[in-house]
This record gives C-alpha cells, structure tokens and sequence, in this order.
C-alpha cells in the first residue's frame, strides 16, 4: 500500500501530457460475454474427467456459444473490447501470442512449485518462498539489462533470448526429487525470471513501437491481456493435470493429501500420498516444460521489425530508447 500510494503521487505531481481526449464507450456488453466465454471454459477444463464429463461437456457448449457473440459483438460496437483488426497485425499477434504462453508457464511454476517444496520435500514455507523470490529477483534484473540493451542488439533478439531461457529454467523442476536441494528450484526460479525479463520488456516496447500514438494505449493493453489470459489458461489447464493425476488414486484419498500440504507427514498412508502427489506435480512440471518449448517456437515468428507504422517509427523507439539508456 506504501509503494502504490507513493506511485500514484508521482504520477499526479510529475506526469504531464498533451494529448487530446475523447469520449468513448464502454464495451459492457463484450465484456461479459467474454466473462462467461472464459469462466465456462475454466470449468471446462476442471470438470473434465469420468465424474464431471457432463458438467465440462454443458461448460464447453456455454463456452463456444458465449465465445460466438462475442465474435459477432466485437464486430459490430463502435469501441470494441478487443480490436480484431489490431490483433491481426503480425508484430501484435505474434508478439502477444508469446506474452500469452509466457504467463501460462509462469503461472504453472507459481502456483505447483510451493506445493512440492512443501507437501513432497518437506520443507518450510520460508523455503518454498525463498525459490519463488529468486525469479522476483531475477525478473527486474533482466528488463533493466535488456532496456539499456535495446539499442545495441534490437528487440527480437532479446525477446527470443528471454523465450530461449523459460524452457531452460523448467528442466530443473523436472528432475526435481524430495531429495533435491532447495538450490535446484531456486536456480530454475531465477533463469525463468531473468527469461520473463527480458521477454516482457521486449514485448511491451515492440508491440508499442507497432503503432502510431493513438493506438499505442490499446496495443498497450492487449499484450498485458494476453499475459494474463495466459495465467488464467495456464492455471486451469495445469491444474486439470494434476487434478487427472490425482483423480486416477495415485495420492491416495483427497484427506490424505490436504493432510500433507498442512504439513502433517505423520498421517496414515502419507508415504503414498507423498508420492502419488510428486508424481501429479512432476506431470505439471513438464507441462510448464512443454509450453515454456512453445513459447520459445512462437517467439521465432515475431517479426525483425514491426510491419505497421504510425506517428512513431521503429528508428524513433530505437533512438528514444538508446537516449534513455545513456
């Protein structure tokens, strides 16, 4: 609270812009057909499975009949949620898909690697934390190193570089063990916070450097969508894996479980339990192995430089971005 209070006075005492405003309208109506298309798919992919097959199967008809209007509204409000004809754009769709299986990835480490480091090696909560502040600390390093970088290799390069390092900080999370020291996570922590680093600052600046100014804020916010679409998909999906893990008996029964990620190992059948959940959450890890590959391919199809150009050239954001570097 502080820190936010902090930053909203110095955006109100230093900001100043000359830009023109305009009235525009709320795109409710999208808005919530786009909630219901998304929270349906959610429960979608949870319910899948032999007890909750016609729960998922009515989910994902809501879904694609939601996702239609939505389709069919977007085409037609005059300030629409999502602009198709911005998404269409090469440098926009390529870049944003990344940013979306990016934060698929980041979100499958955030939400199982406590999980194992607590339930199946034993450890604290301190030292479940600690892996996770590695990638906090790793990621502004990296888009600090990769700002000041801009000018000398170019955005697609430390773009690819920071999709080529998420694959290489998932390998440690599946040759994870209870055994395994708490250095192995927090290694992999880190090299998958520098890779979003550089991959998300890259992003950003590409995507904006796309566009004239008057598109630059919803450019802006279609890549910040996207990463988090891809943490909302990523969640649903990665936990659907472990969830068929667990639903096949491998943990043993749901009490066993909750008993050991309350940390109490001396419960009945614990041993079992511990390993069929290791074993859920080793599947969870080469998911996030598997779409950290993906996002690596995807990143090759970003484009040497953007396509469109409007108000500000990419000579322009190489120029600004190489002054602020200096």
């Amino acid at each position: 609270m502080p820190i936010g209070l902090a930053a909203a006075a110095g955006f109100y005492l230093f900001l100043r812009e000359t830009v023109a405003t305009h009235e525009r309208s709320v795109d409710a109506v999208g808005a919530g057909l786009f909630t219901v298309a998304i929270a349906a798919l959610m429960v979608a992919l949870t319910e899948a499975g032999p007890d909750g097959g016609g729960i998922a199967a009515i989910a994902a008809l809501i879904c694609i009949a939601a996702a239609a209007l939505f389709v069919v509204q977007e085409r037609r409000a005059r300030d629409p949620m999502i602009a198709f004809a911005l998404w269409a754009r090469r440098t926009i769709a390529a870049t944003n898909a990344v940013t979306l299986f990016s934060g698929m990835a980041v979100i499958g480490l955030t939400t199982f690697l406590p999980m194992y480091v607590q339930a199946v090696m034993g450890r604290s909560p301190l030292e479940a934390g600690f892996m996770l502040t590695a990638m906090v600390l790793g990621w502004p390093i990296a888009a600090t190193l990769g700002a000041r970088n801009f000018g000398r290799f170019g955005l697609r390069p430390i773009l690819i570089l920071g999709a080529a390092l998420l694959p290489v900080g998932a390998i440690p999370f599946v040759l994870l063990s209870p055994l395994s020291s708490p250095l192995v996570a927090g290694f992999g922590s880190l090299v998958m916070g520098f890779g979003m680093g550089f991959l998300s600052t890259a992003a950003i600046v590409l995507i904006q450097g796309s566009v004239g100014w008057a598109e630059r804020g919803a450019a802006t916010a279609s890549n910040l969508f996207a990463r988090n679409l891809g943490s909302t998909l990523g969640a649903a999906v990665l936990g659907t894996v472990l969830n068929a893990s667990l639903a096949r008996g491998h943990a043993g029964s749901l009490q066993q479980v909750q008993h050991l990620l309350a940390g109490k190992g001396a419960a009945a059948g614990a041993l079992a339990s511990r390993a069929g959940l290791a074993h859920g959450l080793h599947l969870t890890f080469w998911g996030v192995l598997l779409i950290a590959g993906v996002t690596l391919t995807l990143s090759v199809f970003v484009p040497q430089a953007p396509q469109e150009h409007g108000a500000s050239t990419w000579t322009d954001v190489r120029s600004w971005v190489a002054e602020g570097a200096a």
